[in-house]
Order: C-alpha cells, then sequence, then structure tokens
C-alpha cells in the first residue's frame, strides 16, 4: 500500500492556493453581475457570481453552489463550460494572496436569478457583454475577451 503525504510534507516548500470558481451566467448577450457590497474586497465594482471551494468539492461543484447560493439558480454542473483559469499571486505575498480561479460559462440554468445576499451586494442585473460597467479587474479580463471572441488560454497568469 502507498503512503499518503504527510500532514507537514508540503507546508514551507510548496504554494498552496486558494481556488475559487466563477459563473459567467450568459443570456444571449447578456452577463449577470451583481454589486460588491459589505465584503471588504472590490466594493463598489460589479462581478461575477463566484466564491471559495470548500473543502472535499470540486470546482464545478462550487460553481453551482455559488451560482445557487447568490443567485437562487440551479446549475447541472455538465452544463458548464470551463472557460478559463486565472492564476493570481503576489511574487513575495501572503498565502492568502496564492489565488487560483477558475471561470465557466452557463448558457442554461433552472430559476430566475434574484438577489439572494443583500449583504454582500446590492443590486444584480443583466449587462450587455460588449457595454459593462466597473467589473472588478481580473472578471474583466476575462469578460473581454470573452466579448472579443477571443481565445483564451487554459491557464493565465496574472502577478499583482
Amino acid at each position: 500500500m502507498t503512503e499518503r503525504y504527510r500532514t507537514d510534507d508540503h507546508l514551507g516548500h510548496r504554494t498552496l492556493l486558494v481556488a475559487a470558481s466563477y459563473v459567467v451566467l450568459l443570456r444571449d448577450d447578456e452577463v449577470l453581475l451583481q454589486l460588491r457590497e459589505g465584503t471588504g474586497y472590490m466594493d463598489g465594482r460589479w462581478a461575477l457570481l463566484a466564491g471559495h471551494v470548500d473543502p472535499g468539492e470540486s470546482v464545478h461543484e462550487a460553481a453551482a453552489r455559488e451560482a445557487l447560493e447568490e443567485a437562487g439558480v440551479v446549475l447541472d454542473v455538465a452544463d458548464l463550460e470551463p472557460l478559463t483559469a486565472l492564476h493570481r499571486f503576489e511574487r513575495t505575498g501572503p498565502a492568502v494572496e496564492q489565488r487560483l480561479d477558475a471561470f465557466f460559462v452557463a448558457r442554461r440554468w433552472q430559476g430566475e436569478p434574484t438577489r439572494r445576499e443583500p449583504d454582500k451586494n446590492a443590486d444584480m442585473r443583466w449587462f450587455p457583454l460588449r457595454a459593462l460597467p466597473d467589473v472588478v479587474p481580473h472578471e474583466r479580463l476575462v469578460l473581454d475577451a470573452l466579448a472579443a471572441g477571443d481565445p483564451l488560454p487554459a491557464v493565465l497568469s496574472l502577478p499583482a
């Protein structure tokens, strides 16, 4: 039998990434965005449905869970189209700033999107992909490429 990693094998020797999932909910040429408020991060900017991956959860499952929690829509993980992954990091920054964001497009869902977390967002609206408001910068990078029809690499790196 092969032994699993010891609990301390990676500490201090490897980067432990914070993983998050993002859902680009598309209706024709419009994307659903929410106005961040009360989160302490990028408040006052528009953002996709998104959140951290919980322990024991895949990035696909996290995307579906976040869509349900934030907008009340039910996504089948089979309907999530992988778009790109974004590696965001600070070279000498704290571990919490070493991130890997998985972006998915969803064109099918059940339910009508509604604002479900009023303590974390002030508004939720559909916007044309080619006429976006002030969006969180790393999310805007992905949305602009999607709107332009530009092919996105499997993984983008964005150092801070």
